[in-house]
């Protein structure tokens, strides 16, 4: 009895040892850094995806929200390249060169791709990117010939330093400009090469899914990391699509813009996204009148633009379930990090001609139709060029007010969704904490324990303004930052807790909404509080008049 209590004193005693070397050897062995996906989509309506309230066909996104968590009070730059600037420097916008459309990202910020790979990061991006100083050339008429890719095959579409390629991704496929032709899209590159000619039936959706999966196949087979950037540009206007995923959407919205804001608003409700008290119905605004005023014609007209919109929503969706897809057979998903996010609210640009960065033609000739020239049945195909208009960008903003461009929400409050092993919060949670997109790049520093660098191959950065939401995604708080500025060619906004200072584009007029009584902006307080409203309006003014040294103007103008 005695010999087998010694023999299994013995064995505990060894069993204690291993175990106290195996946690030894833990702590001293880091933890496997996660992989890291951002999806961006371009010009998405804040409720045009399932689980933000829309009825567009998206059960891939919805799964990443279903197991992740949704950010409610997550704001953009309102535009393309000030969001893109700020997403992926962690800085404001104009400290980087993105006042304005049309500069180079600056070299006193590094992107998170340059960041990353300094750090045993591998690093790829897909789609575009329009963060380069773009070239034109001298006469609308040679430009028009470059944009239909009937002239200068060989022509750097910007100054190649400034491409992705050099600012820290080891690959990229997509475009360098900010609006394309779906079917045969200019400015389309692989690393510096140009890509002069696609096959018959390319569709840069689908393309930007399949390099997608490709580049985590390729990185998956190293250990090391990797960091990707899916940037869509999808559903940013001209409205292309397949016509078989088009007609998936024929007659979904004969009942009009002012109807589908009704029903979106109630799911919304529903799904807890929106308090009604807070957060009211609203009609819809817009150039266009109600619908009921319009005729059958002009009905189906603006409803196949809205079914168009739909059908490239749903073909970003069908991407995300390949990445998904692929994530699961190379058994990596519960190792990676995936943000999915918009760069704005969607638009109510509607292109009426061609130049700048429209074509007036096909590759092979065919001239392109825009708006007010095209047969509803013609909206969607190659030969169309058209954006969805103000009264449908505003629907697919519900519940908030106006759209891209805009500091009020419509313009500046994205869908955000984080989904992640790493998360703390219960699986298809929300937050309500304010964050906004140069959060995203210090978040991503704080999980991976990279230290923000000082200097970039002799370049000194600006600090950054973005602030961690990890504690966030632990579970640990719910709140946020406490402020963001905004300000994009004129438009103007300050957020501070649970007030918001704005001013819309090209008006001197601040309006001021208290957001926990008000979040759609309804009631005006600025001739209320006439203190507050000074208040934050010398706190915004002391903030642009920092930014004053970093802001340039940009040679030459064009709407993106």
């Amino acid at each position: 009895m005695k010999k087998t209590f010694k023999h299994w004193s013995l064995a505990f005693t060894l069993f204690t040892i291993i175990l106290a070397n195996f946690e030894i050897l833990a702590q001293k062995t880091p933890a496997k850094k996660p992989n890291i996906i951002i999806i961006m989509a371009d010009d998405l309506g804040y409720s045009d995806i399932g689980c933000f309230g829309g009825e567009i066909n998206t059960p891939n996104i919805d799964r990443l929200a279903k197991n992740g968590l949704r950010m409610t009070n997550f704001y953009n730059n309102a535009r393309c390249c000030p969001t893109r600037a700020s997403l992926l420097t962690g800085q404001y916008a104009h400290k980087v060169g993105l006042s304005i459309n049309g500069n180079a990202l600056t070299k006193n910020g590094a992107t998170i791709a340059e960041i990353l790979k300094e750090n045993g990061y591998q690093t790829g991006m897909v789609g575009k990117w329009h963060l380069s100083d773009d070239i034109t050339k001298p006469s609308t008429t040679e430009q028009l010939k470059w944009l239909s890719h009937q002239a200068y095959p060989n022509d750097n579409f910007a100054s190649v330093e400034s491409y992705p390629i050099n600012r820290g991704f080891q690959k990229h496929y997509g475009i360098i400009w900010g609006v394309i032709d779906y079917f045969d899209p200019f400015s389309l590159v692989d690393g510096e090469k140009n890509v002069q000619e696609v096959p018959k039936d390319y569709y840069i959706t689908e393309a930007i899914n399949q390099k997608s999966v490709e580049y985590i196949q390729e990185f998956s087979k190293k250990k090391d990391p990797y960091f990707m950037y899916v940037a869509h540009t999808a559903p940013h206007w001209p409205l292309h699509a397949r016509p078989e995923d088009i007609a998936k959407y024929k007659g979904k919205y004969d009942m009009g813009w002012d109807e589908l804001r009704k029903q979106r608003y109630a799911r919304m409700v529903k799904l807890g996204l929106i308090n009604p008290k807070v957060t009211k119905l609203i009609d819809v605004d817009g150039r266009n009148p109600k619908w009921e005023k319009l005729t059958a014609q002009e009905k189906e007209f603006h409803a196949n633009k809205m079914a168009t919109h739909a059908a490239m929503i749903e073909k970003v969706d069908t991407g995300v379930g390949q990445i998904l897809a692929e994530l699961e057979r190379t058994h990596t998903l519960d190792n990676t990090l995936i943000f999915f996010l918009a760069d704005n609210g969607a638009s109510p640009e509607i292109p009426t001609n061609p130049g700048y960065d429209r074509p007036g033609n096909t590759r092979a000739g065919i001239p392109m139709k825009y708006d007010k020239e095209l047969s509803p049945n013609e909206i969607g195909s190659e030969i169309s060029y058209t954006g969805i208009g103000s009264n449908w960008a505003n629907a697919a903003n519900t519940p908030y007010r106006f759209w891209k461009l805009e500091s009020f929400e419509g313009g500046i409050h994205t869908p955000m969704i984080v989904h992640w092993a790493g998360l703390k919060t219960a699986k298809g949670s929300k937050a309500p904490a304010l964050a906004h997109v140069f959060d995203i790049l210090p978040t991503i520093l704080d999980i991976t324990q990279t230290p923000y660098p000082a200097s970039y191959k002799g370049n000194a950065l600006t600090p950054l303004d973005g602030k961690s939401f990890l504690p966030v995604l632990q579970g640990k708080t719910q709140k946020g930052r406490e402020d963001i500025f905004f300000e994009h060619e004129s438009g103007k906004a300050y957020i501070k807790g649970d007030w918001k200072l704005v001013q819309k584009t090209r008006s001197n007029q601040w309006e001021l909404y208290n957001l926990s009584a008000d979040r759609n902006e309804t009631e005006n307080l600025a001739e209320k509080d006439p203190s507050k409203t000074a208040e934050m309006q010398k706190a915004w003014e002391g903030w642009y008049s920092s930014l004053k040294p970093y802001i340039k103007p940009r040679p030459g103008s064009g709407p993106r």
